[in-house]
């Protein structure tokens, strides 16, 4: 397993993806950013991973990985470890980034940060309970785009298409509509204000995304087993 990270993170990984990462995160700082969405951009780096794109050009990472004295499984769980660690890193660098975030909104916007820090919907006053709710997000676009892909080992504008398609409708409904939908008051002023429930979201979502994610495995690991390159 360690040579198969090893491999994802020299020769697959193209350095785009580092900055999307690295850098993305900084668009936090940015008074009334929608900081819901910007999770998207780790999902954006999927299709530069999975080509196995090395100086812009497609290198049959996957045909190739199958030819190493490796099992085929053990390419799978690589590949989601990889983009698990590339969800984490990002998730780590807006939390690093939150308290100035807070600081800027405050001073910069003249407004409550829960009020004004996001267009419109969940704010940073929800901070915890939206990097839960982007967890849940990133379980749902891994369960669309790794099953798609690897039943075929080459559906990679599908599968994407499909990814950020799901994950865009899900964030979008969760953090932007719901809370402004009459009756669910209750939804955005728990999520925004208990930070106790902020916290037990976060939970239940990392219990969700380690279980999910497993079975996603199971599931890519079966398929790529059927196909015959």
């Amino acid at each position: 397993m360690k040579p198969l990270l090893y491999k994802e993170f020299k020769l697959a990984m193209h350095p785009i993806c580092y900055v999307f990462v690295f850098l993305f995160p900084l668009m936090l700082l940015i008074p009334s950013y929608p900081i819901a969405i910007g999770f998207i951009y780790v999902l954006t780096c999927y299709p530069i991973l999975f080509l196995g794109a090395n100086k812009g050009q497609q290198s049959n990472d996957l045909l190739y990985s199958t030819l190493l004295p490796v099992r085929k499984k053990d390419i799978v769980l690589a590949r989601i470890v990889t983009v698990a660690i590339m969800q984490f890193v990002f998730i780590m660098m807006l939390c690093a980034l939150y308290p100035l975030a807070r600081l800027i909104n405050e001073n910069l916007s003249n407004v409550p940060s829960g009020k004004g820090s996001s267009i419109p919907g969940l704010g940073l006053d929800a901070f915890v309970s939206v990097i839960g709710i982007a967890l849940i997000g990133y379980t749902i676009a891994d369960l669309i785009y790794f099953p798609i892909y690897y039943k075929k080992g080459r559906s990679i504008v599908m599968s994407t298409l499909l990814m950020i398609l799901g994950f865009v409708l899900y964030i979008g409904i969760f953090t932007i509509a719901l809370p402004f939908v009459p009756g669910m008051e209750w939804y955005k002023n728990g999520l925004s204000g208990n930070i106790g429930i902020q916290f037990i979201v976060l939970g239940v979502s990392l219990i969700l995304y380690v279980v999910i994610h497993y079975l996603i495995y199971r599931i890519a690991s079966k398929l790529l087993e059927k196909v015959d390159f």
